[in-house]
């Protein structure tokens, strides 16, 4: 009878001693809930509120301007002049501007043709116009690659530069820099700018020069952006959502009614006398292009987006390249507002509604807050919120605004409107980098100049695909296994089943689809996964 006693005692003990701790945690909750987490959830919320409000309102006036533009019919051509460039019988090819063409590039193997072939091919007389290739490249058979299609088109009578220099100082805006200094450039009269995967069509300089001949308070020519590999895969098709609403609606509004949009690196024309008078190239952060078209709006330079010229480029469509490419994007600007704020403000040139529109609008509004809310409101403290039931989000800053933000982002791609739910899902899951590179950029943290060339495929899956079925990739827990989006994965799935078990609001729909976006990409399959050669 004792043996019996002790062995049943034992569990028991054990048993107790898991239900005290239970008991306790509990308890320690209870003493914190009340006093500590309810009051710092509830400011979380109302900041989050603002936020929200603050890209609504931003939203629904690019919204609104968007549509007088084409009921008006306010097309840059009626809005500058624009005549077709036309020949000179006296002066003949020099009444032509002495244009110059750069394209920047780096270890460019699978694109170089692409881009050197379409700059080449651009419709304007033979001898006004260079080409300049700017090849920071460290592969030395890469190197030789580009050297010998230079060569190639030269032999042709193309007037190519090939370009090299013995460092990588300033990455893009360092090479960019040292390419103005060659001394056939002093003759130039505009500059056009391709990153290596851009193709221009043959027609178009005759398409923008124009604007910079006959308007001379133009600094710059944007076109858009033409998406080859849009249809890729989806993570190409979410990308493509994105960057059209940027180029549809942000770089349209920007243009009609502050004359000032973001250069967006590729595919644009700079008058050069603006460029220099700006203080050209700088290497302070990871976006100089937004650097140098801020300080030539601050200038007093105006820019002209022109959206009926699209040039052909690539989207990054794998993980990796797509998520380095995000760093950049969301880090640079973040840390050029906060080098640039006060020059802004101190700056005597451009009217007060032009400077709050750049402060506010363009950097706080669309740099900051809408990286921050996005993450922070629907990823960490909406979900919290089922958690400690004490804190109400008001259905407006739940439902309704975001469903009218993200409709008025879906505009811009009509045929990817029966995508949406994946977009949201996607661009929740990619806020949490952008959060993550704009807190760096504002805090000037480690990473803050981080620059890594996105990475290009051009043909090169299709090459691989084509010999014979390629191994199966070797799993590499640095680039297939996520840590941060399986761990908010983990908590929106918490969040999910606590909202199953206690809540009554039904927001474990939201959390588990989610929490599965972020299982899907922190396990790494999104996009194309390259096969090992």
């Amino acid at each position: 009878m004792d043996r019996l006693t002790s062995t049943t005692v034992l569990p028991d003990a054990f048993q107790g001693a898991r239900d005290d701790i239970s008991v306790q945690i509990g308890i320690i909750w209870s003493q914190i809930k009340a006093p500590l987490i309810v009051p710092l959830l509830r400011i979380a919320v109302v900041l989050c509120l603002i936020m929200s409000l603050m890209l609504f309102i931003e939203r629904v006036y690019m919204g609104i301007v968007i549509v007088l533009i084409k009921l008006s019919g306010r097309k840059p051509e009626k809005r500058y002049k624009w005549e077709t460039m036309k020949d000179d019988v006296e002066l003949g090819n020099s009444a032509y501007p002495l244009v110059l063409v750069q394209i920047p590039m780096y270890n460019e193997r699978e694109v170089y043709q692409l881009s050197i072939g379409a700059a080449c091919g651009l419709s304007w007389p033979s001898d006004r116009i260079i080409i300049q290739v700017l090849d920071d490249s460290t592969d030395p058979t890469i190197k030789d690659l580009v050297e010998l299609e230079c060569q190639r088109w030269a032999s042709k009578g193309i007037n190519i530069k090939y370009e090299i220099r013995d460092n990588r100082n300033g990455y893009k805006a360092g090479a960019l820099k040292e390419g103005m200094k060659r001394s056939y450039v002093k003759h130039c009269d505009y500059v056009a700018i391709f990153d290596a995967d851009f193709q221009p069509e043959p027609d178009f300089l005759w398409r923008t020069i124009p604007f910079l001949v006959h308007n001379p308070q133009l600094a710059l020519v944007q076109t858009r952006w033409k998406f080859v590999n849009s249809n890729e895969c989806l993570m190409t098709r979410m990308q493509e959502m994105s960057l059209d609403y940027h180029f549809t609606v942000e770089q349209e509004v920007g243009s009609s009614t502050y004359a000032f949009f973001g250069f967006n690196g590729t595919a644009g024309v700079w008058r050069i006398a603006a460029l220099n008078e700006a203080g050209g190239w700088k290497d302070r952060t990871t976006v100089e292009d937004m650097d140098l078209a801020v300080r030539a709006s601050l200038k007093g330079w105006k820019f002209v987006y022109i959206g009926g010229v699209k040039v052909k480029n690539e989207l990054p469509s794998t993980l990796k390249a797509y998520r380095y490419q995000q760093h950049r994007w969301s880090c640079g600007p973040a840390n050029l507002f906060r080098k640039m704020v006060m020059e802004i403000v101190r700056n005597k040139k451009v009217s007060l509604w032009k400077k709050v529109h750049v402060i506010y609008s363009f950097f706080f509004v669309r740099k900051i807050v809408a990286h921050l809310n996005t993450f922070v409101f629907y990823c960490i403290v909406l979900p919290a919120t089922v958690v400690v039931p004490e804190v109400e989000v008001p259905k407006w800053g739940a439902v309704y605004i975001p469903s009218i933000i993200t409709l008025l982002n879906a505009v811009g791609t009509p045929r990817s409107l029966h995508l949406l739910v994946f977009w949201i899902l996607f661009e929740n899951v990619m806020a949490l980098h952008r959060t993550k590179a704009t807190i760096i950029g504002l805090l000037e943290a480690s990473r803050v100049n981080e620059w890594i060339v996105t990475e290009k495929l051009g043909d090169a899956l299709k090459a691989k695909g084509g010999t014979k079925a390629p191994r199966k990739p070797k799993f590499r827990i640095g680039e297939r296994l996520h840590l941060l989006e399986l761990g908010v994965g983990a908590y929106l799935f918490f969040c999910g089943c606590y909202d199953v078990v206690f809540g009554k609001n039904h927001f474990f729909i939201f959390l588990y689809i989610q929490s599965i976006a972020f299982f899907i990409m922190g396990f790494g399959y999104v996009g194309t996964i390259v096969p090992n050669s």
